[in-house]
Order: C-alpha cells, then sequence, then structure tokens
C-alpha cells in the first residue's frame, strides 16, 4: 500500500519542533561525503562535528554515543516528539514493554547485531557543506535532534563510527531533520560517494559530459508498512534475460521489497532465492555455454572461473541482465554485471552477487532486501513529499566517487 497519509502530519510535527533550529540560510541543500567500511561493507557520513555514523534506510532515528557536547531535550512521554522517538520500536529490544514514567526514553538500533538500547533524546550539533549540485560552497551548523546511547551498541560498526544516521520515512529520521522532504544518495563502491539532502541537482566529474544525473532519473512509488518505516518498492516481478523468474504465488507480495544499505549484497527469502539463481545458472549457460564453475567463496553460492566468462568489459561482466519488474510495466529496475558479479579469489572467478537471507523465516520477512553492492554507482532519489523513488544507473564514464568535493 502507499505510504499512508496519517504520516504526514508526524512529518510536520518533526520539523515544527526542528525547523527553529536550523538557520534560514539552510533553505539550500546539504551535502555530505559517503564513505564505504572496506571491513563491513558498511556505508559513512560524518553528520556530527565530523564523527562517521552509518547509512542506514531503515533506521527510524540519529543516534549516537553520548558526548560531553550533547544537551539533554527534556522531553516528556506526552509530548508529541516522544510518540515520534517510539513510533518504530524493534520488537527485540529488552526494554520495549518498559512505561515511560517522567522523561522520555527512545530505542536506538544497531542493523547489523540487532541489538538496541534504552536513551534519552539529545541536542546535537550537525556540520554540512551548503551545495549548488556541483561543490561544496560554504559550512553551516545546525542543531538536530538524536537519541545518545551507550558505547556497546557500537558492536560490529565500523571502528571509526560513533552511531547510526537512520534515514527511514520516520518522524525523527535525519531526512525529516531538514525542511525539504527529499534527499539524493549516490553510494560508492571506493572513493568517497555523495549523499545531499534537500533535493538539488547532482553533477558528477567530468560535468560537461555527465550532466544534472537527477534528469535521467526513473521513477516508482515508495511505499511503507504501518509497522516499518523502511522503503517498500512495487516490484511486481523479477526477470533474468527478460525472462520471469517462476516464483511462488504472492511471493513478493508476502514481505516486499525493501531498500537496505545495511546488507552488503541483495538477500532474497530462500522460496525467492532458490528459484532466481537457478534461472540466473540456466540463462547463462544458455547465453555462453562455455562457463565453468568454480567452488563457492563465502557468502556466495553460485561463481564461475573468469577464464570462461565473457569480459570484463566496462558494462562488467557480459552476464544476463536481471531486472526488477516495476508495476506499471513502463520501467524497469536493471542490474548488468557491474551490478550482478563480484570479482574474488584475485580476480580469477566471479561470484553471483546475490545471497540467501539467513534470518527472518517466512513470517514478517522481506521477500527481497536490496543491498550496498546493487545499489551503488546509482543515484537514488527519495522524494518522501511525492512519496516516490527516482533511480537512474551512472554513466559508465564516470562514477559516484567522482563528485567535486573542492570548493568552488
Amino acid at each position: 500500500m502507499d505510504m499512508p497519509r496519517r504520516r504526514t502530519p508526524l512529518l510536520l510535527l518533526a520539523v515544527s519542533a526542528l525547523v527553529l533550529a536550523w538557520p534560514a540560510s539552510c533553505a539550500e541543500p546539504v551535502l555530505f561525503p559517503v564513505a564505504k567500511d572496506a571491513a563491513t561493507s558498511l556505508y559513512t557520513i560524518p553528520v556530527r562535528d565530523g564523527a562517521n555514523h552509518v547509512i542506514d534506510l531503515a533506521g527510524p532515528l540519529l543516534w549516537s554515543t553520548c558526548a560531553a557536547d550533547h544537551l539533554p531535550a527534556n522531553i516528556t512521554c506526552q509530548d508529541p516528539v516522544c510518540k515520534l522517538a517510539n513510533a518504530y520500536r524493534q520488537p527485540g529490544c529488552r526494554d520495549a514493554g518498559q512505561t515511560c514514567k517522567h522523561r522520555c526514553t527512545a530505542y536506538p538500533y544497531n542493523p547489523v547485531t540487532g541489538r538496541c538500547a534504552a536513551a534519552s533524546l539529545i541536542h546535537t550539533r550537525l556540520v554540512a557543506n551548503t551545495t549548488d549540485g556541483k561543490n561544496p560552497l560554504r559550512q553551516v551548523s545546525v542543531r538536530a535532534m538524536a537519541a545518545c546511547a551507550p558505547k556497546k551498541l557500537l558492536a560490529r560498526l565500523p571502528r571509526d563510527a560513533s552511531g547510526v544516521a537512520g534515514l527511514a520515512a520516520s518522524g525523527l529520521a535525519l531526512p525529516a531533520q531538514r525542511v525539504a522532504g527529499k534527499f539524493t544518495l549516490c553510494l560508492p563502491r571506493q572513493g568517497e560517494g555523495v549523499a545531499i539532502f534537500g533535493g538539488g541537482p547532482l553533477f558528477l566529474l567530468p560535468e560537461s559530459a555527465a550532466g544534472d544525473l537527477t534528469t535521467t532519473l526513473a521513477f516508482t512509488p515508495l511505499r511503507s508498512r504501518r509497522d516499518n518505516p523502511s522503503y517498500y518498492l512495487p516490484v511486481k516481478a523479477i526477470a533474468v534475460d527478460k525472462a520471469p523468474v517462476q516464483l511462488p504465488k504472492d511471493a513478493l507480495a508476502t514481505g516486499g521489497v525493501v531498500l537496505g544499505t545495511t546488507a552488503p549484497y541483495t538477500a532474497l527469502r530462500p522460496d525467492v532465492y532458490r528459484q532466481f539463481v537457478d534461472a540466473f545458472d540456466k540463462a547463462l549457460t544458455r547465453q555462453w555455454n562455455t562457463t565453468k564453475k568454480v567452488p563457492a567463496v563465502a557468502p556466495f553460492e553460485f561463481c564461475y572461473d573468469s577464464k570462461t566468462l565473457p569480459g570484463p568489459t566496462r558494462i562488467g561482466w557480459l552476464v544476463p541482465d536481471i531486472d526488477l519488474v516495476l508495476e506499471g510495466g513502463k520501467t524497469n529496475w536493471t542490474f548488468g554485471g557491474l551490478s550482478s558479479m563480484v570479482d574474488v579469489n584475485d580476480f580469477t572467478a566471479a561470484c553471483l552477487g546475490f545471497v540467501e537471507m539467513k534470518k527472518g523465516g517466512y513470517g514478517g520477512a522481506p521477500a527481497v532486501v536490496i543491498g550496498g553492492f546493487q545499489m551503488e554507482n546509482h543515484v537514488l532519489q527519495f522524494d518522501l513529499e511525492k512519496r516516490r523513488l527516482g533511480f537512474a544507473r551512472v554513466p559508465i564514464f564516470t562514477s559516484c566517487s567522482n563528485f567535486n568535493f573542492t570548493r568552488n
């Protein structure tokens, strides 16, 4: 179902509570560099005084470990902001059943370990640069509301991370603390990518060749569920080499298809995964009957001898395209070789970069979580006002790491 309209007042409550903290000059878009941590494959942005926070598209809060400059928010349990902070509480949190009595308690969540902790809401300071979409313009310092979490909640996050920047469709996530309900991500495979909050154009070097990449976007509705702030896509089928994968009836509708920056690779529920990888292997064999399988390389199952694969080329290995067939039939989100194959073992093998979902079972688990690897070097624009996602592959002569972070 579409994003419920009931969320619009909630979002406005958060904005009205926080907008006075933003200087008027921050009506301009602001940008952050995006780094990929080699050890964890997680993406970070330096949102608080240069401290890195893990990007979590499903995260409903901005949270970090407690610091000396944190200012207690002194929000009561009855305050509307407290309701926003607890609108999406992870069911596995041990303290979830406690009743709020006096000062508001939030429950920040570690998306890697699945753990959460009780925390107070605080005012903190964000440092960013305004942008024209081509360069940083000037530094601004703004206030925001966050949760102050214990250091133990940082387990298995990047070593230099001090918290999580939740970007979900919720009232206290980072996008809701920006006046314009729109943000753009360009996740890097290496180097520094870019995140822009507040809309605006996006130019990558060479500017004259690439142009404003937001003009190339295709759009699809963003959907949500009452109990989950994740971004759901209206995917009606998965196709390999243009042929629909024969999935169990309503497999994609049960659980849905979500975007997940904390998943290194796209994960598919077992009933979807098996049909999908079998279809890909058969399509690849039909296309190139010289391909040779090699032993699996964790976390992947289907790996091939690179010498028997066609390519690589500037568009990656020449393997069958994978399409997410979106409702309406006007456009698909297509993953070619650059987004589907992962080089391993010093490039002697290439593996299909899709994995089987290990947790969750069939009850409330998503059918598909689109992971970071598949989103890299795509422009993704989340328009929360129009409830839609704009997406486009970055041209092959540039990449998300080609934003010009030099001041104009």
